[in-house]
């Protein structure tokens, strides 16, 4: 290991919890923040075109989750073991891991970039368009296929330098990309009269900004892994491992993409103003949980490291300090976002007073559960992050596959619109009532496997 590999190791293995949780969180927040907030400028910004332009965001959405997939499961699967292989000292192992999502994903995002550019307006259609839609969601999501391999590479590129534990390096990719996409709409929509398209192209320019911070990093040797053609497809074992490993996050990402489609699909017979106050409600309630994602995304490599590491103990103080900050923090702004739901809905169609009521009554049910999302975010996120892939995976896919996709097509026939905008905010309770059993059997099991690593360390002291 080189000098700094070695500080590096020590600050994840002996840094007390709370300071270097908060010290690789912090970054990370600002990342999903930032990330959250330019999503929501495209959100603002376009729903100044019309109702029908808010909602081609909202069906665009689902296309951007599945290049989301492509590039979280790659570089969330590496990432996992990566912080496992750096724990356990192993670099070229880690190296190959980082290769090989890397290079993969660029290879899987040029196919989503072709069958994106051939298919445009069937995907569309297939996604929710209504006719009055359909011309918006394609000028927008051509511009999206098109960055698909940019995408996918940077999210891998994100993952990877999250795992390592510099955050703050893939904040400064992420978020000046981010930034550059919120000063640029307006430019593009309004200033050059681009429409629709400009808040594509603003979004394309700046994921290739992003992509091309993020990879200096590695070409700079500011990473602790190093990326080579050679190292990739290579071994088909590791792909597999790195797809099993990522098989929550592939669950999570995916099964949004159809949560989303399946939302479109049975809000638009209530009309476009139904399709836009749900998008809206998805945007603002992403930008509420990414707080929380970014917060768990500072605890993910410190759980990595130390399980690799035989630090059990660590893993648990993580957890706990990671579920009780965030459900606070959830909290106080589940408070806010229900008591000032009507005025945050106006911010983006304050002339469409439908789409806000639809849009705060959504909100406010949201808000009611949205504390919740700590500890099934952080269980999911403990998980995949120690190799327990499987149970990792029921709990990714339970949010808004295994409970909302039955929901939301039943309550819908049953209660009508009601029962879509009710549909998510009952399928994450019932995602909360299923961590409990199986935080119960994991922290069972880690206590079995810190009673062997001390027996183990008593041999050899023996010895």
């Amino acid at each position: 290991m080189t000098r700094d590999t070695q500080a590096q190791y020590r600050r994840m293995t002996e840094t007390p919890i709370p300071r270097l949780i908060l010290s690789l969180a912090l970054p990370t927040i600002i990342s999903m923040m930032v990330t959250s907030i330019y999503n929501m400028a495209d959100t603002f910004f376009v729903s100044q075109l019309g109702t029908s332009a808010a909602g081609a965001v909202g069906i665009v959405f689902s296309i951007m989750a599945i290049i989301q997939a492509v590039g979280f499961t790659m570089g969330m699967g590496a990432g996992s073991n990566i912080s496992r292989l750096l724990g356990q000292k192993q670099q070229e192992e880690a190296n190959r891991y980082a290769s090989s999502a890397f290079f993969g994903a660029i290879g899987i995002g040029c196919l989503v970039l072709l069958a994106g550019l051939i298919f445009t307006n069937p995907l569309m259609r297939l996604l929710g368009a209504t006719d009055t839609i359909l011309p918006y969601a394609a000028d927008y999501g051509r511009y999206i296929f098109l960055g698909a391999p940019i995408m996918c590479g940077a999210f891998v590129l994100n993952n990877i330098l999250r795992s390592e534990g510099k955050a703050a390096l893939s904040m400064v990719g992420i978020g000046l990309g981010g930034l550059l996409n919120i000063a640029l709409d307006p430019l593009f929509i309004f200033v050059l009269d681009m429409g629709i398209s400009g808040a594509a192209i603003a979004t394309l320019f700046s994921q290739c900004v992003s992509f091309l911070i993020l990879l200096s990093f590695f070409l700079r040797g500011k990473s602790a892994c190093r990326l080579r053609l050679s190292n990739a497809f290579r071994s088909i074992r590791i792909y597999g491992v790195i797809v099993k490993t990522g098989l929550p996050t592939l669950a999570r990402q995916g099964l949004a993409s159809a949560a989303a489609v399946a939302l479109n699909v049975t809000a638009a017979p209530y009309g476009d103003a139904a399709v836009a106050a749900m998008s809206i409600v998805g945007r603002i309630v992403m930008f509420v949980q990414s707080v929380m994602v970014g917060f768990g995304q500072g605890f993910q490599p410190v759980a990595g490291f130390n399980y690799g590491a035989a630090k059990y103990n660590r893993v648990r103080q993580a957890f706990s300090f990671e579920v009780k900050v965030g459900f606070v923090g959830l909290l106080v702004l589940a408070v806010l976002g229900f008591t000032l739901a009507p005025q945050v809905l106006a911010l983006f169609r304050a002339d469409d007073p439908e789409v806000i009521a639809i849009g705060a009554y959504a909100l406010r049910c949201q808000c009611i559960v949205i504390p919740l999302s700590a500890v099934s975010t952080i269980t999911n996120m403990l998980l995949q992050s120690t190799g327990q892939s499987w149970p990792a995976t029921f709990i990714a896919s339970a949010r808004q596959g295994i409970f909302y996709l039955p929901l939301v097509v039943g309550l819908d026939l049953a209660v009508g619109l009601k029962g879509v905008q009710l549909a998510q905010p009952i399928s994450d309770g019932l995602t909360f009532l299923c961590c409990v059993p199986l935080l119960l059997w994991y922290f069972k099991r880690l206590a079995r496997l810190e009673q062997e690593a001390v027996a183990h360390h008593s041999e050899e002291n023996v010895k």
